[in-house]
């Protein structure tokens, strides 16, 4: 709905409870919707006066377009895919925590980025510093000095590219100037900050806070979000302007260090002119050096320990030969791109090929899960399981450096280019069987438990021979031997993969990934995305048609048209059967994989009845009671599948 009060902005909400807002309309967007610039053939409207306040967008005559709240209570912005059938999710919020409402108390900034995602803004103090340590920074920050009000040395701090705090006390001026506003709010004892109502043609009109700054988000692009001026003290700002001397003498300096940076960078590019001719011997040179650590003059720091300690020795690759291997990072070379960054295609000079994957400095993941990616995957060894084998940290880089996948990943032949015939039953059955095995190992049989938490197509990669490999462990976690669940805070994932409970409540389980699983089985045998509307059935989702052709004793009906009919009935109705298993809408009632892999490949394995799925349209939501910091505990060998032997 449209929340007139201050700044009109958008606001989700549960019942009176105010759950997410997009920020004040700032003339080009919502402040708090980065990704409205970007939107190809879309033409918004916002409407501001006395006699109106209203939001409207249109499109070209080929786009359909629709915003709405769907079952789950996410705001999405979704496509018409034409000729697919479905509509296609190209924004949704809340997205992170920090979409959330209030995400880190009064004059703090959120990041998603950082560890911890919450930090008082310049000028403040954690006001319950004991529950910081915790990373509860429900009661925000305060001041470190009191404003000077009645001797005008107040000044004012920056923040740039943010999503504007809460506007719903704050006043409003439109026929102010940037620098009026600034003259309004200082002559105001009570004034907090300050902001322009429109960022075009250099800011205009005029908002005002005179309480505390709340909901407020930094994002880390310099064209996303816009500048806040915040109010503090003197001494919170440093030296005066009016210590003309001391600015002169940092002004000198300044000149003197920005002359030698330039006289360098005139150094580097000769130097670099004259070895052009000569990249054939640097090439080999570089190959040379790649094994040896003690000319890497980047191995003493903390992240490069991590590569080599806690009894990893994971090689290390240096810059440079990271660069060459992959021609300088050249789009050509470009695989794809994730959460964690760009990945790119390489080629050592020895020949061995490989994929590199490059942590993006706008990266939603962050150094914590690159980190987490490094210690996982270097642990674990499985033939289903994606190979690590160099790691690359100089600088700012930071980069894993895996076996190349020939086949690139299971959603290029699910949901791609036409490959009719090329995933045939056999084709499709061994991908299934082999992502079943690497999760029960993840589960079960490795030296660590771990929850993958970001199971899906564009994860499982393909060898040359189609034999299936998870990757992207950059959001796993690992559990103790007697821990079945945890809680987080932060929900991390995909739409249409996640399980209901760690959606809606973050408790995160194997009956997540056991969720996440059924999804792909689906996915796989009817070669449809687990989002969108089937509108020809009435069905909101994948997994609600499944359901209900499978009901109906419709299920082959759901089968991949291009698998043309020779296939083993048998085992494709047990697919779709273990399938909906795994995405019943209560964790408890999912199989652990070891009954899953018993399930699949054995014949004379009765399988019990499937409950509705999650996400269902007639679906009970999953509750729980639970505690956001609580680990509960339950045997390790459970069943929630009954076993019978044939006769």
């Amino acid at each position: 709905m449209l929340d007139i009060h201050g700044d009109p902005e958008l606001v989700l909400c549960e019942g009176s409870k105010k759950v997410y807002r997009t920020g004040p309309w700032n003339g080009l967007r919502y402040s708090g919707i980065p990704g409205t610039v970007s939107y190809v053939g879309f033409n918004f409207s916002f409407i501001n006066n006395k006699k109106e306040i209203s939001y409207s967008f249109d499109t070209r005559e080929s786009i359909l377009s629709k915003l709405a709240v769907n079952q789950s209570g996410v705001l999405q912005r979704s496509l018409w895919v034409e000729g697919s059938g479905i509509w296609n999710v190209i924004w949704y919020a809340p997205m992170d925590q920090c979409d959330y409402l209030p995400p880190c108390g009064p004059f703090a900034t959120c990041n998603p980025n950082n560890s911890p995602i919450c930090d008082c803004i310049q000028g403040f103090k954690p006001k319950s510093p004991e529950k910081w340590v915790y990373r509860d920074a429900a009661d925000g920050c305060v001041r470190k000095t009191q404003l000077d009000c009645k001797n005008g040395t107040d000044g004012f701090l920056v923040i740039p590219h943010t999503k504007l705090a809460d506007t719903s006390n704050a006043t409003v001026d439109a026929s102010l100037s940037l620098e009026e506003c600034k003259t309004v709010c200082l002559s105001s004892c009570v004034c907090t900050a300050y902001a322009p109502a429109d960022v075009r043609n250099g800011g205009s009109g005029c908002i005002i806070w005179t309480n505390e700054l709340t909901d407020l988000r930094v994002f880390t692009s310099n064209v996303y979000g816009q500048d806040l001026y915040v109010r503090l003290a003197a001494a919170d700002l440093g030296p005066p302007s009016t210590a003309s001397r001391k600015n002169n003498k940092w002004v000198i300096i300044l000149a003197v260090i920005l002359a030698l940076v330039m006289l360098i960078l005139a150094c580097v590019g000769y130097l670099i002119w004259r070895r052009k001719g000569r990249r054939a011997k640097a090439v080999q040179e570089v190959n040379n050096s790649v094994y040896d650590r003690s000319n890497q003059e980047f191995a003493a720091g903390t992240d490069l320990e991590l590569c080599q300690g806690n009894d990893l020795e994971l090689p290390l690759l240096d810059l440079n030969t990271v660069a060459l291997a992959t021609n300088n990072f050249c789009r050509a070379n470009k695989l794809g791109e994730g959460g964690f960054g760009p990945v790119f295609k390489g080629k050592l000079v020895d020949g061995q090929e490989i994929a590199v994957k490059r942590l993006s400095k706008t990266s939603l993941q962050g150094l914590d899960e690159f980190k987490n990616e490094v210690m996982l995957i270097a642990k674990l060894q499985h033939r289903n399981l994606v190979r690590l084998l160099f790691c690359c940290i100089e600088g700012e880089e930071r980069m894993l450096v895996y076996e190349y996948m020939p086949n690139k990943s299971l959603d290029f032949f699910l949901f791609g280019e036409s490959k009719d015939g090329v995933l045939d039953w056999q084709t499709r059955f061994k991908i299934i069987m082999g992502i079943a095995r690497g999760l029960l190992y993840l589960h079960q049989d490795s030296r660590l438990r771990v929850i993958h938490r970001d199971l899906k197509a564009s994860n499982i990669l393909l060898d040359e021979e189609m034999n299936p490999k998870i990757s992207d462990f950059g959001m796993a976690r690992i559990f103790g031997g007697d821990d079945a669940e945890g809680n987080t805070m932060r929900v991390v994932g995909t739409i249409g993969y996640m399980s209901p409970e760690y959606a809606m409540d973050g408790i995160f389980s194997q009956k997540s990934d056991v969720f996440s699983f059924g999804v792909l089985v689906l996915e796989i045998m009817t070669r449809k995305k687990n989002r969108g509307v089937y509108l020809a059935d009435s069905h909101t989702n994948l997994l609600d048609h499944v359901w209900s052709s499978w009901k109906e004793g419709n299920s082959l009906q759901i089968v991949d048209e291009s698998m043309g009919y020779s296939y083993p009935m048998n085992e494709v109705m047990r697919c779709i059967e273990v399938g909906l298993l795994c995405v019943q809408n209560n964790p408890e009632d999912r199989p652990f994989m070891s009954s899953v892999l018993l399930m699949l490949s054995g014949d004379n394995v009765m399988l019990t009845y499937p409950k509705e799925p999650g996400f269902s349209v007639r679906s009970v939501p999953y509750q729980m009671e639970s505690s956001p910091s609580k680990i509960y505990s339950s045997p390790t060998y459970d069943m929630s599948a009954t076993l019978f032997e044939g006769r």
